[in-house]
Formats: C-alpha cells, structure tokens, sequence
C-alpha cells in the first residue's frame, strides 16, 4: 500500500468492519434494517438532541444502509481520497474528512429532523470539495492543468446532483454541507498551510455550533 494513501484505505477499512458487524447482528448481506442503523449508531434528531446522544454524527459517518450504499461510497472515497492525501498533512486530511462530515449530519438533520441518516457520503462530499479547494490554492502554479481540473470537477458535480435528484433516498443536504464545508477548508490550508488550518477549525467550531443551537428547533418540531 503507497504510503501516501494510508488514511484513505484506513477510513475505507473501518467502513468496511462496520458494515460487516451491521450484517453479522442484523442477518442480511444487501440491505440493513433501519431499527438496527438507529440502534447502533445512525443519525435521528430527537434522539440526538434530547437525549444528547451527539457520539452520533462520528457513528453515522461509518454505517451504510446496503451493499450498493457502501460501495458506491467506497469507491468514491478510494477516487477522491487518495489524491487529495498526496497534497497534505495527516491531520489535515482527516480533519478536512470529519468535519465535512460532522457539518453535513448537522445540516441534513436540520433540514430532515425526522429522517434516519447513515453513510460516509457527506465526508466524501467534503473530500472532494477539499481537493477542489487545493487545486484553487494552487493555480497558479499548476496553470493549464488547473483548467481541466476545474472542467472535470464541475462535470464529476453535475452528475452527482442529477443522480442525487433522481434517487429521492439521496441526502443532498448532506452532500451539499460536506461540499461546502471541504472547499472552504481545502483552500484555507491548502493556501495558508497550519495557520489555515487554525482558521478552518474555528469557522468548524462556529458552524456546528450555529447547527447545534439550530437542531433543538427541528428536534421540537418531530416530538410536538
């Protein structure tokens, strides 16, 4: 294994052990029941927010609701991770990840506070707005290739918005968040390096705490 994508088959491989121990406890290789997600650790407001159960955001990020769930995701994470993990830092990398992903739960439980959410897609999102974000920080210095990166980047995006638009089961607002959330912190460290990554994880902190105070709203309005 290339030392440069370690993290990226490492946060595969948890992926993977957690969707085993899912179909070991839950009997079924293709699709894991929703009651079992909820049990062990999937996204639900009320459940979040009133029993403070917030572990939640890191557990959702690892399970998946099918195979097809788990492998497109995979395969994405391979696609998107392991170039992004030549540009940068460890710490860099992962903090990019699970705070792509930890803004994307917030977000799609503020929007869908009566939904059950799992998948590693907003993370994902984040890793590949975080590359964009880099590949930005950088064009001067990549010059022509930095164009058709762009042109790749944006047609890799519309099509995720389409499949996300035809498949009703697709969390947009996850992805969207994690997008978002990847971009911004991809060129701030990208840019600024660890004074940059100070700054991304301040507006982190900002964000999801905004998210947070926003959720006991949405949790009020699924229990009354």
């Amino acid at each position: 294994m290339p030392a440069s994508s370690r993290l990226t088959f490492g946060l595969i491989v948890l992926n993977i052990l957690a969707y085993l121990y899912t179909v070991v406890i839950g009997g079924s290789v293709t699709t894991i029941d929703l009651r079992l997600l909820l049990r062990v650790g999937a996204l639900y407001t009320p459940v979040v927010v009133v029993e403070g159960e917030w572990w939640r955001l890191l557990s959702a990020m690892f399970l998946h609701g099918g195979l097809t769930h788990l492998l497109m995701n995979m395969v994405s994470l391979y696609l998107v991770g392991r170039p992004l993990e030549r540009f940068l830092a460890w710490y860099n990398y992962l903090a990019l990840y699970f705070g792509a992903g930890i803004v994307g739960g917030l977000l799609s439980m503020m929007v869908h506070p009566a939904s059950v959410g799992v998948g590693a897609s907003g993370a994902i999102f984040g890793i590949f707005g975080a590359l964009a974000g880099v590949i930005v920080a950088h064009r001067e210095r990549i010059g022509y290739y930095f164009h058709t990166f762009m042109k790749d980047f944006g047609a890799v995006l519309a099509l995720n918005f389409l499949i996300g638009i035809a498949i009703p089961e697709v969390d947009m607002t996850a992805h969207i968040g994690g997008l978002l959330t990847g971009i911004v912190g991809g060129w701030l460290v990208g840019r600024f390096a660890l004074p940059g990554l100070g700054v991304y994880l301040v507006l982190l902190f900002a964000v999801c705490a905004w998210l947070a105070a926003r959720l006991h709203a949405a949790a009020s309005y699924v229990l009354y």
